[in-house]
């Protein structure tokens, strides 16, 4: 059975940031072909907090919060390991982001072919189709109220 956390990387034991890197370096390097810097300095950021699906120490999916300059906060490196994609966990968390964000705007970044799957949290375009690492992507944000 998963549990979720979330915590900012400085509350995290060495062992616990290496499965969550572990996680999202597998799907976006790996698995989608992309050498691209995953450490990217945001997670240091103070107002950064890291969310996962665990079972026991196996992270099975994880994502990221942020706060943008502007106020906004931001979703992102949204990541389920194969074995447990379909299981929900990434809806899980996006709701519990959705949660911790507050009453602001949030806005992402959303693989193209997973716009849809935003959609059903509230998402919405924002802005015109870039490719980043290779890959399409759609500007979304969930306005606030």
């Amino acid at each position: 059975m998963a549990t979720l956390h979330d915590a900012p990387l400085r509350d995290l034991d060495a062992a616990t940031v290496y499965r969550l890197l572990r996680v999202r370096v597998e799907v976006f390097v790996v698995e989608q072909e992309c050498p691209y810097p995953e450490l990217d300095g945001r997670d240091l950021e103070p107002d950064a907090r890291q969310l996962w699906a665990a079972d026991g120490d196996d992270v099975l999916a994880t994502l990221r919060l942020l706060r943008d300059p502007d106020g906004c906060a931001r979703i992102g490196r949204v990541a389920t390991a194969p074995a447990a994609r379909g299981s929900g966990l990434a809806a899980l968390l996006m709701r519990r982001a959705i949660e911790l964000a507050g009453p602001v705007d949030i806005v992402l970044d959303a693989q193209s072919y997973l716009a849809d799957w935003y959609a059903r949290f509230g998402f919405v375009r924002d802005g015109d189709d870039f490719v980043e690492d290779g890959i399409a992507h759609i500007p979304m944000r969930r306005r606030v109220g």
